[in-house]
């Protein structure tokens, strides 16, 4: 108690010297706040008990909304920001706003960024969840007078020009405009397949949302291939699924449609704007540009081909063509044989029919080509038994090529003698004759079997070693040796003769040394 009367005395003192007695009341309470109210509650700064009650601090709430009316009406009824604040029935305004902190205080410390849009009326869902709070809330106005209705804000985003009323979200989502809720089947137009994709102006030109045709033509007229040949009834052949797929019955008409016709696209055939134009009904009628065979093979495309497509083909060269294809005639194209219309070129069946300009044998071996040749090829596939002619192919013979034998193309007249082929191969120069089978052997040269000592000569000593031209210069058949040793050796003969030509009698085979004497 003698502290208040201590402050009540220094307050009444230096009341007494600032001014009269009449502003006692508020000088004392000007003179005892803690600071200066912020801007905004300036012009009450004078007046305590706009915002205080000194004999019940609890009602300093009640107070306040007193003036903030709004905020108040908020509270009462639980909605708007302060409302929904959790304990607000009993809650202190300046437990959030706090005064006396300078004229430039911020008592209002609303942090953006972190506010809780969701505590409004007015939840951001959709893409209002990204909108920047300025694009909503204008500046110079308050929070709360930003407004809730869709068509304040988006008025100028209206396609519609406000024909449909301002209640957007009875057709649209917060998400964005696009995706609209607006119930077509209500209306005399129900909207399937691909109608449910076209965008409201592709039908509502100019915003024009009634009397708008209902008639496929009204739309599609410039679509219609038929050039109105068939009518403005579309939808007898057609549906709302996409143009090609369609009812129209095709079986019904002269031509059903079979095979790879039931994907082709009306137009292709159907050239004209007017359907009922006459068309061909024979492959060539539509194909011709397409056919491989240029027309050799006839107009009858069926007969080979199926209306699936041009391979495989059907036909059977055995039974339809009556020639059977075998070996490298399987992959051949028709046109390689058929070079002209089949109606005006008969084929015939004898390989050298076709095959007379590739003979190397120049015809002198017949035309019968099977005989020797398969039908896989020419060279690989010979069946030419040799067997079966004049000279039977044996040892080395056998892996000789033809042509190394039979130098021209008549594979005929080709020598049969050893010496006429091996002339210079022969080591004896012919001085062993002609006959080489006599002593080789057709393996190799190198296996022979001549046996001497049928000779009258057999090969002795030294003579074992001795090459045949070394005593045969001439041919046998030219000059016959003699059987003494100075048939051979006379020039080695150091007695000159003088003991006769009978060497042996005092030599042997092996040396004309160590000579024994008798």
């Amino acid at each position: 108690m003698r502290h208040d009367r201590v402050v009540l005395a220094t307050a009444l003192a230096i009341a007494a010297f600032v001014g009269p007695v009449t502003t006692l009341g508020a000088g004392i309470e000007t003179l005892l706040m803690p600071g200066k109210v912020s801007a905004a509650h300036a012009k009450l700064e004078s007046e305590c008990t706009q915002c205080h009650d000194r004999a019940d601090r609890a009602k300093q709430a009640e107070l306040c909304m007193a003036c903030h009316k709004e905020v108040g009406a908020d509270v009462r009824a639980h909605t708007g920001f302060h409302g929904r604040l959790p304990g607000i029935d009993t809650a202190q305004c300046k437990a959030c706003h706090s005064e006396h902190l300078g004229r430039g205080a911020d008592i209002v410390k609303l942090n953006k960024p972190a506010f809780d849009h969701s505590r409004t009326d007015f939840v951001l869902a959709g893409a209002h969840a990204s909108a920047a709070c300025a694009e909503c809330h204008q500046t110079g106005k308050k929070f709360r007078e930003a407004p809730g209705a869709c068509f304040d804000c988006h008025r100028n985003d209206d396609p519609h020009a406000g024909k449909f009323g301002k209640d957007c979200g009875a057709c649209h989502a917060v998400a964005s405009w696009s995706n609209a809720k607006f119930d077509h089947g209500k209306t005399k137009f129900a909207l399937h397949d691909k109608h449910q994709q076209v965008p409201c102006q592709g039908c509502h030109f100019g915003k024009r949302y009634t009397g708008t045709p209902m008639l496929c033509v009204s739309c599609h007229a410039p679509d219609d291939v038929h050039a109105g040949s068939r009518g403005a009834d579309c939808a007898s052949c057609h549906n709302a699924a996409g143009w090609k797929t369609n009812k129209f019955d095709h079986s019904k008409t002269k031509f059903p449609l079979t095979g790879a016709h039931t994907s082709i696209d009306c137009k292709v055939c159907h050239k004209t704007a007017n359907i009922k134009d006459p068309l061909p009904t024979d492959c060539a009628g539509c194909h011709r540009s397409e056919d491989a065979h240029a027309n050799r093979l006839g107009d009858g495309c069926e007969k080979c081909h199926s209306a699936s497509a041009w391979k495989p083909t059907n036909f059977d060269h055995t039974r339809d063509g009556k020639y059977e294809l075998l070996g490298s005639h399987v992959r051949l194209g028709c046109h390689v044989c058929h070079t002209a219309p089949v109606t005006e070129q008969k084929l015939g069946t004898n390989c050298n029919d076709c095959h007379r300009t590739r003979d190397v044998h120049s015809g002198r071996l017949g035309t019968d080509c099977a005989r020797c040749h398969g039908t896989e090829t020419w060279r690989k596939d010979v069946a030419f038994d040799h067997d079966l002619t004049n000279f039977t192919l044996v040892g080395l013979h056998v892996a000789v090529p033809c042509h190394q034998c039979h130098t021209t193309p008549s594979y005929k007249g080709a020598p049969k003698g050893c010496n006429d082929c091996h002339q210079r191969d022969d080591r004896h120069k012919g001085s062993l004759g002609k006959e080489c089978e006599t002593c080789h052997s057709p393996n190799g040269w190198g296996i022979w079997e001549f046996d001497h000592a049928k000779t009258g000569f057999p090969l002795l000593g030294a003579h074992v070693r001795a090459t045949c031209e070394g005593c045969h210069k001439q041919p046998p058949d030219v000059v016959k040796l003699a059987g003494d040793c100075a048939s051979c050796h006379t020039q080695d003969d150091v007695h000159l003769g003088q003991f006769g030509r009978q060497c042996q009698r005092c030599h042997n085979a092996s040396t004309f040394k160590g000579a024994r004497l008798q």
